[in-house]
């Protein structure tokens, strides 16, 4: 038997993995015009012009029909989402356990109290009987992620929802053009909020965002939230709708997004076919995540699960192998659940006095501790394969190879 690479033998995966080339000449060249253009006109670029307006129309369009506004981080789409709603303070909006930070955070930046929700057993999104057991007279809205590409039971949890006439932001940041029934997420919601950072399907530079809607009126919202307060929409005379902060996406991203949005449903399916003849190679100890009925994930990530039986391992003992043979793995995802973080145990939000949970003008429990279960139990289950759309049949037949090498290691 072959000995582990964690234990001083030879790594079985001899050539590195392919970076995603998912930048080409078309790119540049649009940044170039940009520049070219604000030369020879002695101006400079900036923003709210006629790449973003294009970028906009143009990722409606492939949504389905509706509108779309541009802004400067996926952290962002979610903020302006939810004051495009306008909660009253101290509200309490629900969230998934499993999330990044940034799908939190702007809750408090809202100067509301997050409810965190338990995730399905065994997935990383959220549960919408979770969802149901904690909705109050205080609960303002629900922000749902779908995580690793794959969408959460939107439809389920959108029942819920308007049973209780409760908005729903669906937080796309990884999951660009994952669909149910055929129906892109982000559609399914009052707000789809997106991340377009650089690492994301498609990205529009450094960061970026995009808040979509099927509402005029709430379109014209997003577009004043994003903008410190302006009137957009309302009539001419009109001033400062609302007190909010300048998160603008500028021209020079919209022109690299406009055309790496041509590109992102050939990407989010290259990583799918991947996936599927992956899956075919794969040792009984190693799983494909099982998706809700109707969806179709984008894979921002793999997301595998680890069968123990006939193993002699954990799954972190596993997954910990299976990284020092070379594969892209995070041996757990724990770093996405921001409830067990020190910013939110210690309500370190506003100030030192844990503002805002501990205002009297909250009504809800100011100390509540948030069981999360299923969250908690996927960790030791789940485990995480960075793979994208460059990956070739001898790419993966490599990273299969791994999987059976460590599997047969560890085997009873």
């Amino acid at each position: 038997m072959e000995t582990l690479a964690i234990n001083g033998g030879e790594k079985a995966v001899k050539k590195p993995f392919p970076n995603r080339f998912a930048m080409d000449a078309k790119e540049k060249n649009a940044v170039m015009r940009l520049f070219d253009e604000a030369i020879a006109a002695g101006t400079n670029i900036g923003y709210n012009g006629p790449e973003e307006e294009a970028l906009c129309k143009e990722f409606a369009e492939k949504m389905g029909g509706g509108y779309a506004d541009g802004v400067n981080g996926g952290t962002n789409s979610v903020y302006v989402s939810l004051r495009a709603i306008n909660p009253e303070p101290f509200s309490e909006v629900i969230v998934g356990a499993v999330t990044d930070p940034g799908g939190m955070m702007p809750i408090l930046m809202c100067n509301c109290i997050p409810v965190v929700a338990d995730v399905t057993p065994g997935t990383y999104n959220v549960s919408p009987e979770e969802i149901e057991r904690l909705i109050t007279p205080l609960t303002a809205a629900i922000i749902i992620a779908h995580i690793a590409g794959e969408p959460a039971d939107i439809k389920k949890i959108m029942a819920v929802a308007d049973k209780h006439n409760i908005p729903v932001i669906e937080d796309c940041a990884q999951s660009h053009f994952a669909t149910v029934d055929g129906q892109p997420v982000g559609t399914f919601g009052r707000f789809g909020a997106f991340s377009t950072m650089y690492g994301k399907h498609f990205n529009t530079g450094g960061q970026g965002g995009i808040v979509f809607t099927k509402s005029e009126e709430d379109y014209y919202k997003v577009r004043g939230v994003a903008d410190r307060g302006k009137p957009f929409g309302l009539p001419a005379g009109s001033t400062n709708r609302i007190a909010a902060i300048n998160c603008n996406l500028d021209e020079l991203g919209a022109s690299i997004g406009r055309e790496q949005l041509k590109k992102v449903e050939s990407f989010g399916a290259a990583r799918r076919v991947v996936a599927e003849k992956l899956g075919k190679l794969l040792p009984p100890s190693v799983e494909l995540p099982k998706l809700v009925d109707g969806a179709e994930s984008v894979v921002w990530f793999l997301r595998l699960t680890f069968n123990g039986e006939g193993m002699s391992c954990t799954k972190d003992e596993f997954a910990n192998a299976c990284a020092a043979e070379g594969l892209p793995i995070n041996p757990a995802y724990r770093g996405a659940l921001p409830s067990l973080m020190t910013w939110f145990v210690e309500r370190r939000a506003f100030g030192t006095k844990g503002f805002p949970w501990t205002s009297p003008e909250y009504k809800g429990s100011n100390n509540r501790d948030f069981e999360i279960p299923n969250a908690k139990a996927v960790m030791d289950i789940c485990f995480n394969l960075h793979l994208n759309e460059s990956w070739t049949d001898e790419d993966i037949k490599q990273a299969a190879d791994a999987f059976n090498k460590v599997d047969k290691a560890f085997r009873k």
